[in-house]
């Protein structure tokens, strides 16, 4: 008996500390408040996981813990907030209201606590039989914002072979590219960055490519979450690099080529709000014509796919991947185009 009211007070005290959502409907959601963004409260509840709600269909949500207010000047501070009525309103020690915050001139409450974010995706294949060939990919990035900086750096690395037997298999691309970039944020949304890339492609007769480089960002949309979309990032870049390349059987023979290039760079991330599982689509573009000759020596790369949650951490991805090249070795054609399916690990 004794054991039994111990479970029972420790039950009681664990749903009193939980924070609670009273809809219009009447209906009731008890769990955790994540976050609040413009009128989306992200809620996490052990009934229905993690769920988008928009402000306008609550009655009255009650944070039991205290809360912090990003304010979009910059300012923070920690109170406890209670929702009612259409605004919210901080707490005192005793839980009575104090004063109303203007939830317009909130960026965000409880921000992303700043960390390293980034996944791991492994893509790989084998046949048997009259056809013998083996695939694989590795996908890697990691990423970090603090308030004025940010720094990204991806990795990838592509094999393929395959034959009528394993001892004719021909390899049918060995690429491999590696990316850093830093910015700065010199006002809310314009920056500057500094960035690096290096790639190789034997089936191309890329022996080696180097760029390096900086310009100009705008950062147009950072996680803006709109009720009836979902979360939406979007950011432009533009600037000036410089490339050295080598092509291995370039017929000139000369040992590098080095040349000023200009670039411009578009990159898109959209979390739709209609969709229960955690599922990010996203579009990533770069433009790079040779200063020089730029309507006739260019490079493009480009991405775009869809990954999505499995569970805990582990995730699944699909992206096309399209790189050209104006003026490629002589015996290499301008476009290539990889199909990615992918598990992967996010942190």
């Amino acid at each position: 008996m004794k054991k039994l009211m111990m479970m029972v007070v420790a039950g009681t005290a664990l749903a009193a500390s939980a924070d609670v959502i009273h809809f219009a409907s009447g209906d009731k959601l008890t769990g955790k408040m994540k976050s609040v963004a413009g009128n989306s409260i992200v809620f996490a509840s052990d009934a229905v996981g993690e769920l988008t709600v928009d402000a306008s269909k609550v009655a009255k949500m009650v944070v039991d813990a205290e809360s912090e207010i990003l304010y979009k000047d910059d300012n923070r501070e920690k109170t406890r907030i209670v929702y009612e009525n259409g605004k919210y309103s901080a707490l005192d020690n005793s839980g009575n209201p104090t004063r109303t915050i203007d939830i317009d001139s909130v960026k965000q409450i409880n921000p992303e606590v700043e960390k390293w974010h980034g996944s791991v995706n492994i893509g790989a294949s084998a046949m048997r039989g009259n056809t013998v060939s083996e695939t694989a990919s590795v996908i890697a990035n990691v990423n970090r914002r603090w308030e004025d900086y940010r720094f990204s750096a991806d990795g990838g690395y592509y094999f393929a072979q395959s034959g009528s037997s394993k001892d004719n298999k021909q390899k049918t691309e060995n690429r491999a590219e590696l990316a850093a970039q830093g910015d700065y944020f010199w006002s809310k949304k314009a920056y500057l960055y500094l960035n690096g890339k290096y790639e190789t492609d034997h089936i191309n007769d890329l022996a080696h490519r180097y760029r390096i480089g900086g310009g100009l960002g705008y950062q147009w949309l950072d996680g803006n979450v709109f009720e009836s979309t979902g979360k939406w990032s979007f950011s432009q870049e533009a600037g000036v690099e410089y490339v050295k390349e080598r092509y291995d059987n370039d017929v000139g023979g000369a040992d590098d080529d080095n040349f000023a290039a200009f670039r411009y760079a578009h990159h898109l991330k959209w979390i739709p709000s209609f969709v229960e599982k955690n599922v990010e689509v996203f579009h990533n573009l770069e433009y790079h014509p040779d200063t020089a000759y730029w309507a006739d020596v260019y490079t493009i790369d480009a991405d775009a796919g869809i990954s999505t949650t499995v569970f805990a951490g582990w995730s699944l991805l699909a992206k096309v991947e399209w790189d050209y090249n104006s003026a490629p070795a002589k015996s290499a054609k301008k476009s290539d185009i990889r199909y990615i399916l992918a598990l992967g690990y996010k942190w």
